[in-house]
């Protein structure tokens, strides 16, 4: 019975951020802070910060060309897991392009669960944990469409915008995807 609250908790969590994102777009003159990158393989991720969303929601805007992919997963998703090696490979492959991984796990697993899971995956793309337990105030800025299951994607830059609420089951579909996203 409390998995299933967890869930719902989740759910919710997630909801909210699709509003938030929602009203963030609205705003045009705001604009995505530049990720930074890290040039030192072994330090990939011995960092990962915590932000809310107030903190967080800058990221979601640029006025560059550059393109962003934003990916919003957790551990405890199976389909998440699944697609992270596409999204490093696409990642690799397109260094150019700012991947930003948003972990919706917690806190007080980074240590323990979060920094080993990654290190085991290899993952190497930068990572955030968003911790805002008011997720019926930030999914829906996010995306009103967002029903709040993850993982989600964005795929942007400063003139296009599109929303992803699947898992990528290939890199080629990725690449497929970010190209007919970012088509002008």
């Amino acid at each position: 019975m409390s998995a299933i609250l967890f869930f719902k908790q989740k759910i919710r969590h997630l909801l909210c951020l699709g509003l938030l994102f929602s009203f963030c777009i609205s705003c045009k003159n705001k604009e995505a802070k530049v990720i930074t990158e890290v040039k030192n393989v072994s330090e990939i991720n011995n960092n990962i910060p915590v932000y809310d969303f107030n903190t967080l929601e800058p990221l979601f805007y640029t006025k560059t060309d550059k393109t962003y992919i934003i990916n919003f997963w957790a551990m405890w998703c199976g389909p998440c897991v699944e697609e992270l090696p596409y999204i490093e490979e696409y990642a690799a492959k397109n260094p150019d392009v700012e991947v930003l991984l948003i972990s919706l796990d917690f806190p007080k697993d980074i240590e323990t669960k979060l920094k080993p899971f990654l290190k085991k995956k290899n993952i190497t793309s930068k990572v955030i944990l968003l911790d805002d337990p008011d997720a019926n105030a930030w999914i829906d800025k996010i995306d009103p469409h967002w029903s709040g299951s993850i993982p989600f994607t964005i795929i942007f830059n400063s003139k296009k915008r599109a929303f992803f609420e699947h898992a990528f089951t290939s890199t080629k579909e990725l690449e497929n995807t970010v190209t007919e996203t970012l088509k002008q």
